[in-house]
């Protein structure tokens, strides 16, 4: 265990929480908008939960690497979606963060989305 692997499990759970809510506070919203992002209409529900439970175990080093790993297939999903969308010239509103991001998605969503997949890689040594 590295500090460098700790603090990243830190940064990435903290990011998951925080997705997580966001989505929750959004309301029916949600669903709304991840169904306008392609997201099948059992997935949308289940979404933010995930996040939460992955975030959670993240900060708290519980059970890894397992949250880790969650971690880094839900950003590649995620990030293999918006590279979906912007090669077809789609550019459906992004809720990573529920209202808070709830603008057209573009490259810089796959920036993000690759600096913390690298954060998340970092975490499975934590």
């Amino acid at each position: 265990m590295t500090v460098v692997a700790i603090v990243a499990s830190v940064v990435v759970g903290l990011m998951f929480v925080l997705a997580g809510a966001s989505k929750l506070a959004l309301g029916p919203a949600w669903p709304q908008q991840a169904r306008g992002f392609g997201a099948p209409g059992w997935v949308a529900p289940v979404v933010p939960w995930v996040e939460l439970v992955l975030g959670a175990t993240l900060v708290v080093q519980v059970a890894q690497p397992w949250p880790a790993v969650g971690a880094v297939a839900v950003l590649l999903l995620f990030t293999a979606l918006i590279a979906r969308h912007l090669a077809a010239g789609r550019r459906p509103e992004c809720a990573c963060f529920g209202a808070w991001s709830a603008k057209p998605i573009g490259v810089g969503h796959l920036v993000r989305n690759s600096a913390l997949l690298a954060l998340a890689v970092l975490a499975l040594w934590a």
